[in-house]
């Protein structure tokens, strides 16, 4: 049985993208309130296996989660994209002409600021977690309350769903990570299968240092599916640069590394896995 680490509770995002992504397979999720927890469990248990979201279509990246993964020393194995559905729900008691205030998660909420506009009667509520704010609900019996959450979770929790699919833009997606132990990783994806890499690395303070990176890559046909920079503390107008990478000829992509080595500093391959 694997044993996987989200952030959030039993019904959340995390939670329904972790057993898809596992689907057949015998699970044991860890719930944890943060991010910093999931590393944390981690770290602690090597045979921990992490699951971590990274970036959505519409709120962008999760820039914490970068940092987070690269001190971490964990390696991505895999990576799973998730259809973000959002319901409103509520104590079998109550309606739309009770409730008075609505509890998520403030992305979730966001994501529904449309649906929430024409509601203004009904006050917003930032919390931790989507099912995490059903959960209290039904602990509590909070009348006049409701939560967003994916309509699984209201179920889940007891809650009626008095509307489902508020979210604003219906194509709205979430990039999750699975990451491990790097001791771990052969056994959960095989090298020879994977296609995609995600690096990390800083450049010297030189005109041009980026663009010649860039070029050796597409010189190699490898392709730049996406470039997230950081910048490293105490060190001013200096970047850490967290690069998403595709191929089709595993040996040309260690070549490219290879070539690009030189013209940085610090790279590290923080993953080699198979894209979704």
């Amino acid at each position: 049985m694997k044993r996987i680490a989200i952030q959030g509770v039993i019904g959340s995002f995390h939670d329904i993208a972790a057993h898809e992504y596992f689907k057949g397979e015998q699970i044991q999720v860890i719930c944890c309130s943060t991010f910093e927890q999931v590393f944390e469990q981690m770290a602690q248990d090597p045979t921990v296996i992490g699951f971590t979201a990274i970036e959505n279509t519409i709120a962008g990246s999760l820039l914490h989660n970068y940092e987070l993964l690269r001190a971490s020393g964990a390696t991505i194995v895999g990576e799973h994209k998730l259809h973000i559905q959002h319901a409103i729900c509520c104590l079998p008691e109550d309606d739309w002409d009770t409730i008075h205030e609505v509890h998520s998660h403030p992305v979730a909420l966001m994501q529904c600021r449309n649906f929430l506009a024409k509601h203004p009667g009904i006050k917003a509520v930032e919390s931790e977690d989507t099912a995490g704010s059903a959960d209290y609900i039904n602990q509590h019996q909070c009348r006049g309350w409701a939560a967003i959450c994916h309509a699984d979770a209201a179920k889940m929790y007891g809650l009626r769903v008095l509307e489902d699919h508020i979210e604003d833009n219906k194509h709205n997606y979430t990039r999750f990570l699975v990451v491990c132990n790097p001791c771990k990783a052969d056994f959960l994806r095989p090298l020879e299968h994977t296609n995609k890499s995600s690096i990390v690395f800083s450049l010297p303070h030189e005109e041009g240092s980026l663009s010649k990176v860039l070029t050796i890559l597409s010189f190699y046909g490898i392709s730049l599916t996406k470039i997230q920079s950081l910048p490293i503390i105490g060190h001013e107008w200096e970047y850490m640069f967290y690069v998403d990478l595709t191929y089709n000829n595993l040996t040309r992509y260690r070549q490219s590394i290879d070539a690009i080595i030189p013209l940085t500093k610090e790279l590290k391959i923080i993953g080699e896995y198979e894209q979704f």
